[in-house]
């Protein structure tokens, strides 16, 4: 069973070709991703109209370069997924659009995708894991912990009551004159610095909804910034390593408090998982493992290829819903919005997988 995936939500435009054999094992074909940080560098983040522009001229030569990548021909597939939200409504109407016409074209089954639910399912295509398990999927727009119990089956036990931990780091490098995405240049600067020369605060620790709040601390870093300016080298390592080592305490803590929630909710995890962008933080990774060996968990965390966003884990998405039979049909529509937990099992409901005629749709 082969699906093809398609992400345009933001500023990669992606296309991947994900199979899973008779045994049961899976296997990326091909995962072709192409950025476009240098088209929004010089703005400090991403431009709308330029990254739909992008993805509108990318689009074709991406799909083309997944099938050449594997192998494959679009007869060669069962099912085409594409990303349908939350994002950039402009991008995600490139990928959608494209991947309807491919489903029409060749007669496949049609699978609109929620890019929250494609990062929290990619455990499941690295590591094979069992439900339930806690994830902590945090990335430039979404922080919050959630009970994965099944496909299309998530219970939201905490988030960000502000900014996201992606767009704090964001905005951190943006004001220390550091090179966007910030994450990583927080990242790189933070190896040179001193973790415990400013003593920011840690927002919400000790609290026991697990949610989580980044604005006071990025106040915080501002206003020590601008306390010491001008700012040299050393100033600027050091206010990252400080940053990044209240996010990861911040991280941990609100983890261990979702643990604690999640249990409560009588949800035994199989596992800790942390997805999204923000995932490849190595300093992240490194403090949720040793919140999960406390907690006696296995910590799973995706290639950092597959952290950002990528069209393999929309194409696995999509076959986690094929086999239980959730296809959508012409109607889907672009959502800037889609929460998570809005994916309710109850409005899950199995369709025809026959393949359709290709004319039926014209």
């Amino acid at each position: 069973m082969r699906v093809l995936g398609i992400e345009t939500t933001c500023d990669e435009t992606a296309a991947a070709i994900v199979e899973v054999t008779r045994s049961g094992e899976a296997k990326i074909l091909s995962n072709e991703v192409l950025s476009q940080i240098a088209a929004h560098a010089a703005f400090g983040g991403v431009v709308p109209e330029i990254a739909a522009r992008a993805h509108v001229e990318a689009i074709d030569r991406i799909v083309g370069s997944a099938f050449e990548r594997a192998g494959l021909k679009p007869a060669d597939i069962d099912a085409v997924a594409a990303a349908a939200g939350p994002g950039l409504v402009g991008g995600v109407m490139v990928g959608l659009t494209t991947g309807k016409a491919i489903a029409l074209v060749t007669g496949k089954p049609f699978i609109a995708i929620n890019h929250l639910e494609a990062h929290a399912l990619t455990a499941r295509l690295t590591d094979d894991l069992a439900f339930p398990y806690l994830l902590l999927l945090v990335s430039g727009g979404h922080t919050q912990l959630l009970a994965v119990r099944g496909v299309g089956d998530y219970l939201k036990l905490g988030g960000t009551i502000d900014d996201a931990v992606g767009e704090a780091f964001d905005k951190i490098a943006k004001m220390l004159g550091l090179a966007y995405p910030g994450g990583p240049s927080v990242e790189r600067e933070a190896e040179k610095g001193d973790p415990e020369r400013f003593d920011f605060p840690r927002p919400m620790s000790g609290r026991p909804n697990p949610d989580f709040s980044l604005s006071g601390l990025k106040t915080a870093v501002r206003l020590v910034a601008e306390r010491i300016a001008p700012l040299s080298d050393r100033d600027v390592a050091d206010l990252c390593a400080s940053f990044q080592a209240a996010v990861v305490d911040v991280m941990v803590d609100r983890t261990r408090a979702g643990l604690r929630a999640c249990r409560a909710a009588g949800i035994t995890p199989s596992a800790l998982v942390v997805a999204g962008g923000v995932a490849a933080n190595q300093p992240i990774r490194r403090g949720l493992t040793r919140l999960a060996t406390e907690a006696g968990l296995p910590m799973v965390a995706p290639p950092v290829a597959l952290c950002g966003d990528n069209g393999a884990m929309i194409a696995w998405a999509g076959l986690e819903r094929l086999r239980l039979g959730l296809i959508d049909d012409m109607s889907a529509v672009a959502r800037p919005r889609w929460p998570l937990d809005e994916l309710r099992p109850q409005d899950l409901v199995p369709q025809d997988l026959a393949p359709r005629d290709a004319k039926a749709g014209e």
